[in-house]
C-alpha cells in the first residue's frame, strides 16, 4: 500500500514520452486555426533567432552558417520529439564561453565532439531523473552564473565592436581583457560608427510601435549601411565569413585527431542551469 502511495506520487514524472508534445497536440485536435498561430509564431521566433544565432555562431568561433544549420535542426528536433510544447529551443549565449575555447584549441572537429558528448550526457541524466536536483540550486548560484556570463560576453563583442580583427585572445577573463585594452588605440573608425547604429536602432525602433522586432530592422539597416562605406572605399570593415555557395558537410569528429575535450562535462553542466533560467 505505501508503495502504490509513493508511486501515485511520483506519476507526473512518469508521463512523458517521445514524442509527448506533438502527440498531446494531434490528440487534442488541430485545426487550420492553430496552424495559422503556429506559423505567425514561427515566422515571429525565426525573426529574433535567425540574427541570433549567427551572432553567436561567430562569437563562438565558427561561421555564421554553423549557427543557422544547430537553429534549424535543433528547432525541428526539439518540437518533433520534445516533451514539452512549452519548452523553447534555440541559439543561448551561455554557452559561447565554453564553446571559444573548444573551437580555438579544437577546431570545428572538436566542437561537434564535444557536443554530442554533452547532449549524451544529458540524456543520461534525463533517463536517471536527475534534473529535479536542480531545483535545490541556490538563487544566488544562478544570479551570480547570469550575472559572469554576461560579462564575459560583453567583453568579447568589445572586439567585433571595435574592428579589432587578427586579436588573439587568451583562455583566461583577466589576461584577455589586458589583451584588448591594449589592442584599443587600433580601432576601427568604420566599424565603431556601424556597431553604434545597430545599437541605436535597437533602442529606437521599439519607439515606433511596430509589431516587427528591432533585431531585423537593425540588422538590415546596419548591412545596408556597411555595404554603402565599402563601396565609398571603407574596405577595412571587418567582415564575417561568407556563407557557403552550397551545402557543405562538417568534417566528421573521429576524422580528425585531437586531444579529448576537457570541457565536456562544464558544458553538460550548463544546460540545465540554463534551462533554470528560463
Amino acid at each position: 500500500m505505501l508503495g502504490l502511495v509513493i508511486m501515485s506520487h511520483r506519476a507526473h514524472l512518469f508521463t512523458l514520452r517521445l514524442a509527448h508534445a506533438c502527440r498531446e497536440a494531434w490528440a487534442e485536435g488541430y485545426d487550420r486555426k492553430k496552424l495559422t498561430k503556429d506559423v505567425f509564431a514561427g515566422i515571429t521566433v525565426g525573426i529574433i533567432a535567425i540574427p541570433l544565432a549567427m551572432a553567436l555562431a561567430i562569437a563562438s568561433g565558427v561561421a555564421p552558417q554553423y549557427g543557422l544549420y544547430t537553429a534549424i535542426i535543433g528547432g525541428f528536433i526539439v518540437a518533433l520529439l520534445g516533451g514539452s510544447r512549452y519548452s523553447v529551443s534555440g541559439p543561448t549565449a551561455a554557452f559561447v564561453v565554453i564553446l571559444y575555447p573548444i573551437t580555438q584549441q579544437h577546431g570545428l572537429a572538436g566542437l561537434l565532439l564535444a557536443s554530442m558528448l554533452a547532449g549524451g550526457i544529458l540524456i543520461a541524466m534525463a533517463h536517471a531523473r536527475l534534473g529535479r536536483f536542480i531545483e535545490y540550486i541556490p538563487e544566488a548560484v544562478t544570479l551570480g552564473f547570469t550575472g559572469g556570463i554576461a560579462i564575459v560576453l560583453a567583453t568579447l563583442q568589445v572586439t567585433d565592436l571595435l574592428g579589432l580583427s587578427g586579436l588573439e585572445l587568451p583562455s583566461h577573463y583577466i589576461e584577455k581583457l589586458l589583451v584588448i585594452v591594449e589592442a584599443v588605440p587600433a580601432y576601427n573608425t568604420a566599424s565603431l560608427g556601424i556597431g553604434l547604429l545597430t545599437l541605436a536602432v535597437m533602442l529606437a525602433w521599439p519607439k515606433l510601435g511596430t509589431p516587427l522586432p528591432a533585431h531585423l530592422p537593425a540588422v538590415v539597416i546596419a548591412s545596408l549601411v556597411a555595404w554603402w562605406l565599402a563601396s565609398q572605399g571603407y574596405v577595412s570593415i571587418p567582415l564575417a565569413a561568407g556563407f557557403p555557395t552550397c551545402w557543405r558537410m562538417a568534417a566528421r569528429p573521429w576524422a580528425s585527431p585531437l586531444t579529448c575535450p576537457t570541457s565536456t562535462g562544464p558544458g553538460n553542466a550548463r544546460g540545465p542551469t540554463a534551462s533554470r533560467l528560463c
